[in-house]
């Protein structure tokens, strides 16, 4: 597959992603009490929408930011990169599934969670084999060194095992469940994807 084509297909899914999340921001309209107490009652929608949008768009530049490093693509690369669009374009319906379970508390909410966090865990991997599989195959533009690839893929997989303890932390509180998973959105911003810019001495 041609490396522009490929990119543009992954930018095409995170726009929609995106797109997507913002269609479930809806108030009941006149008639259902007052627009205050309506946009208070929907907080969890509007917080899930913050965490969901600004984690899909780091994931957007991250990706990015990988892809300018990889001189070419193979067909696993490309399905590892599938994986990772699955899960990007589920996130919409995790983030409203959570967004309307969660005021109600209980197992529901707690399982919603778990699903909004479960989402985010199947998206990291994604990279994460993204990232694996170009240095793997040598398909940056500048290949890692042993101790370059292995220093970046810890700095790099820690979301995965976030990821997971959010998952976890969802049956027990899913109020903690989502800020976990918007700490570590904060902490994506400062953390730059590992390419062989970042990694490499200058």
């Amino acid at each position: 597959m041609d490396k522009t084509r490929f990119e543009a297909f992954s930018d095409g899914v995170f726009a929609v992603a995106i797109t997507l999340l913002a269609l479930d921001l809806t108030v009941a309209g006149p008639g259902h009490g007052s627009l205050a107490h309506q946009l208070g009652d929907r907080w969890p929608s509007f917080l899930a929408y913050v965490v969901s949008f600004f984690t899909i768009g780091i994931v957007a530049v991250n990706h990015h930011a990988l892809f300018r490093q990889i001189a070419r693509v193979d067909r696993v690369l490309v399905f590892c990169n599938l994986l990772l669009l699955m899960f990007v374009v589920a996130i919409p319906f995790a983030t409203a599934t959570m967004a309307q379970y969660l005021r109600d508390g209980g197992f529901d909410a707690r399982l919603a969670a778990a699903l909004y966090a479960g989402m985010f865990v199947g998206m990291s991997v994604g990279f994460f084999l993204v990232f694996w599989w170009s240095i793997r195959r040598s398909l940056l533009v500048v290949p890692l060194d042993r101790e370059q690839a292995r220093a970046a893929m810890l700095r790099f997989g820690v979301g995965n095992v976030v990821y997971v303890v959010a998952v976890a932390l969802a049956f027990v509180s899913p109020i903690v469940a989502l800020l976990l998973c918007a700490a570590l959105a904060i902490y994506y911003v400062f953390e730059q994807t590992p390419t062989a810019d970042a990694v490499t001495p200058t």
